[in-house]
């Protein structure tokens, strides 16, 4: 088998900026073809509503629908998954449940309000969504943790019911995804998928309600129609290949280094995986490692494609000029692999979720550790945050005005309205004078 020489790169190097940004380029432009197509759906979905389910969901997934009613999973079968797994899957889940739970209870807002002097109260109200719709992929692609991840953060916040969509090709469910489903508490679960899930979940159906806003992963196409049908409903966000960066002092062992960055280039050949470290003869033992536990790897063809296509070692003369690239690059997943990770960590401006210290690899992140593994890519953390309880909270403004307020702030109100020409805003306010 070839060896793998990745890709190396020098900060010191005049042309270091040039080469970062065709190293971190991803062509994210829309395939106008995948367009029109998801447009067409969205629009039949919209125009036939149960009976376009049916027909895309035994088109495409070879399901054999005849109504309507067969779409919807029973709270029993749910349930039968729940209680038909081994013991060791089902102690799993339910740990890595609990620990997303306990730290989503930590991220709700509260309501808030305080008095003026002149008695006019301000403040802030917060409320859950009335409905949310969570996407699953299907097939091979059954991830029992992106329920948990998804559902949990939902159901913290209160919202009023949650639908889940997940489709079935020929017929066949997974487990441990329903049973996901059960555990994290979701009211419905719809065997749909694809493009025509998320219309659904956008407009509504005879069978399948309309929702708030639409969470979870999808293929290019459930991507494309989040795109498209937001504005009428939320997104949580458009999601990009996987992606870590590690920055490490040279005295972490290389294997455990090349297995963290395999564990992101495994899920497909444009994920991402970086090390930047101050120890040039430390990236030699990593890329030793990487050649030495690839053929084990049983995707390592998909690992091989995202290290040498997208992968990349940095030298940097300090680990203080590794949190500056870092920082430019904000990556999804950040491992501190340090000495002292608070401190480096207190540098860190720009990145989804920070993993702390040589023990914490990012993979318990995906499963268990408790922080959500929904996280901004392709350098969205430079703005954007996890996905958490607040994404299914939304904010009203509160005002109540005493008269004596109500009189104060009219005579600021009229002055401003009248300056943009609005004489209706102004004598409305200049009337409580």
């Amino acid at each position: 088998m070839t060896a793998i020489n990745m890709l190396r790169l020098d900060n010191s190097n005049p042309d270091f900026e040039r080469d970062l940004q065709q190293r971190l380029a991803w062509d994210a432009s829309d395939d106008l073809d995948i367009h029109q197509r998801v447009l067409e759906i969205i629009a039949n979905v919209r125009k036939s509503g149960d009976q376009a389910l049916i027909d895309y969901s035994n088109r495409f997934d070879r399901t054999d629908f005849k109504a309507a009613a067969e779409l919807e999973l029973s709270p029993a079968a749910l349930k039968q998954a729940w209680d038909s797994l081994p013991e060791a899957q089902a102690q799993a889940l339910q740990t890595a449940a609990e620990r997303v739970r306990s730290y989503a209870e930590h991220q709700k807002m509260q309501s808030w309000q305080f008095t003026e002097a002149d008695g006019t109260v301000l403040g802030q109200k917060v409320t859950p969504l009335d409905k949310a719709g969570l996407y699953v992929p299907g097939g091979k692609a059954s991830y029992p943790s992106s329920v948990l991840m998804n559902a949990i953060p939902a159901k913290v916040a209160g919202v009023g019911e949650l639908i889940m969509v997940v489709p079935t090709p020929d017929g066949e469910t997974n487990a441990m995804v329903l049973a996901a489903a059960y555990i994290a508490g979701v009211d419905r679960v719809f065997t749909i998928g694809g493009a025509q899930a998320v219309a659904a979940l956008a407009y509504g159906t005879e069978t399948i309600p309309a929702v708030d806003k639409i969470v979870g992963p999808g293929n290019i196409y459930v991507a494309t129609a989040k795109k498209l049908v937001f504005g009428q409903v939320g997104i949580d966000m458009i999601a990009g290949p996987s992606e870590i960066l590690i920055i490490c002092d040279g005295q972490t062992n290389p294997d455990w280094i090349a297995m963290d960055l395999f564990s992101q280039a495994e899920h497909d050949e444009n994920a991402q995986s970086i090390l930047i470290s101050d120890n040039a003869e430390f990236l030699d033992q990593v890329e030793a490692s990487i050649n030495k536990l690839l053929p084990d790897m049983e995707r390592a063809d998909i690992i091989r494609a995202s290290m040498t296509g997208r992968g990349a070692f940095i030298k940097v003369n300090n680990l203080s000029e590794a949190t500056e690239v870092a920082n430019r690059i904000a990556p999804e997943h950040l491992e501190l692999s340090v000495a002292d990770p608070e401190a480096l960590a207190a540098q860190i401006r720009n990145a989804g979720a920070i993993f702390m210290g040589r023990y914490t690899a990012e993979a318990l992140g995906d499963y268990c550790a408790g922080p959500n593994h929904v996280l901004p890519t392709s350098s969205t953390a430079r703005y954007s945050s996890p996905l958490g309880v607040y994404d299914f909270q939304k904010r009203s403004s509160l005002i109540n005005c005493s008269a004596a307020g109500a009189s104060e702030l009219g005579k600021i109100a009229s002055v401003l309205a009248r300056g943009e020409s609005l004489t209706a805003h102004a004598r409305s306010a200049e009337y409580r004078i």
